[in-house]
């Protein structure tokens, strides 16, 4: 059985929910031996990493607030990964045609972190049409509440991408302006185990709050799109412009 084949029946799930969980996407031994190497990208390869490839909560002196991590595919180990036929897989399976994947990126909320992530959709930025894109989301810690898990907005990838604004949140700069108490009220948490992945449409609304614990809250991250996606090149032109207007009303 092929490795799309094995996930085709979470298809119908994702396309009316915008979502689905894997539980223990990787064996045991594969799960172990990325750990292993993600530990050792921090340890020898983001001492050298210019400030746009990695943040901090704090700075650069405090290791332990490292918080995100992008464009890992400068290391070798991390460029072939996003090829790995389980994760291709299911989000072939998901998308339902061929991707094409970005490299992996690297998630943390410390402990006691004060910023929450904005509730946004991840094609305000991607700005893909069609949006056929999903992010595969995999915890390398227990995942709930406490420690800021992703909450998603059921179905919300139905709709349009709604009007993004400026968030003040590092890695994040930009988050829904018109998100209300009835978008609240639909979220549902998703709570995971180490290994466990959650799979997101790119028009999905999700948010995820401050960590109130004195646990991580990390995981790795690859986006992958379909190879029917073109990026619409006037909405990206507008979302470069509303970023540099924001930029310079921050300077004046």
């Amino acid at each position: 059985m092929s490795s799309a084949a094995r996930f085709s029946d979470l298809k119908d799930a994702f396309d009316h929910d915008g979502y689905v969980v894997v539980r223990s996407l990787l064996p045991a031994e594969a799960f172990a031996e990325l750990r292993e190497q993600i530990d050792r990208y921090i340890r020898e390869v983001v001492p050298r990493l210019p400030a746009g490839d990695a943040f901090y909560d704090a700075d650069r002196s405090q290791p332990e607030s490292l918080k995100q991590l992008h464009r890992m595919d400068q290391d070798a180990f991390f460029a072939a990964y996003r090829d790995n036929p389980t994760w291709r897989g299911l989000a072939e399976a998901l998308v339902g045609e061929p991707v094409v994947p970005e490299a992996p990126e690297w998630f943390n909320k410390p402990p006691g972190s004060q910023h929450g992530t904005p509730p946004h959709q991840d094609n305000y930025y991607f700005c893909l049409d069609p949006c056929r894109v999903v992010t595969l989301w995999m915890a390398l810690d227990a995942v709930d509440d406490e420690n800021a898990c992703l909450r998603y907005v059921p179905g919300s990838h139905r709709a349009a991408v709604r009007p993004h604004g400026r968030s003040q949140v590092l890695g994040f700069s930009q988050g829904i302006t018109d998100y209300g108490p009835a978008d609240a009220a639909r979220e549902v948490a998703i709570h995971l185990q180490p290994g466990d992945v959650v799979a997101h449409h790119g028009n999905l609304i999700h948010r995820a709050e401050a960590n109130r614990s004195t646990r991580h809250r990390r995981a790795l991250a690859i986006v992958y799109k379909g190879v029917s996606c073109r990026r619409n090149e006037q909405s990206f032109a507008r979302y470069l412009q509303a970023v540099k207007q924001q930029q310079e009303s921050l300077a004046t």
